[in-house]
């Protein structure tokens, strides 16, 4: 059996082969899209609409398909860590994503409505997750420790009670035999 590798510090990333990040980035500083000519247009159009929500959007197009989608994710990381921002890398089947504002679980969710084969209605679909309210996670968080604090204390106080009533009963049973 091999043994494991142990790391100290993480590995280096794998970008898919054939691409050149410099030029990438370079010209998503110009535009915000790197895209086959034909769908720049309509890529920009979501990167206006993400922008006008106050989302600093940059689309990659990968033309061939990884070995691994995590490549995707390591170039969309590369991209933004130049550049700063949320940054979608779709491929003609894959996509990997990437924010320095927006969360992973809205990341995720977004990811999962790209998967549709076209990179324009891909795009769309991702800054339709990404500008619709979300579930206010931390506020229903807060709720929930509230009643489970109120229930726990209620719960505290009848049990409280009954202690102190089973503790009198003896005592009050005992005087009223003693009297008859």
């Amino acid at each position: 059996m091999p043994e494991p590798i142990h790391a100290v510090s993480p590995l280096a990333t794998d970008i898919p082969a054939g691409l050149d990040v410099d030029s990438i980035v370079a010209t998503v500083r110009e535009t915000g899209v790197s895209a086959p000519a034909d769908e720049e247009a309509a890529l920009s159009a979501a990167v206006a609409r993400a922008e006008d929500h106050g989302i600093d959007l940059s689309i990659v197009i990968v033309p061939n398909e990884p070995r691994h989608d995590s490549q995707l994710r390591d170039l969309a990381t590369a991209v933004g860590a130049r550049e700063g921002g949320t940054v979608l890398v779709l491929s003609p089947g894959q996509v990997g994503t990437f924010s320095d504002s927006i969360s992973r679980v809205t990341l995720e969710a977004g990811q999962d409505r790209t998967y549709t084969g076209n990179h324009i209605v891909a795009a769309d679909n991702f800054v339709d997750t990404l500008v619709e309210d979300q579930t206010p996670w931390g506020l229903l968080t807060g709720g929930l420790i509230v009643v489970v604090a109120a229930v726990a204390t209620l719960t505290a106080v009848v049990k409280a009670r009954r202690f102190r009533a089973r503790a009198t009963a003896p005592e009050s049973a005992n005087r009223d035999s003693g009297e008859n």
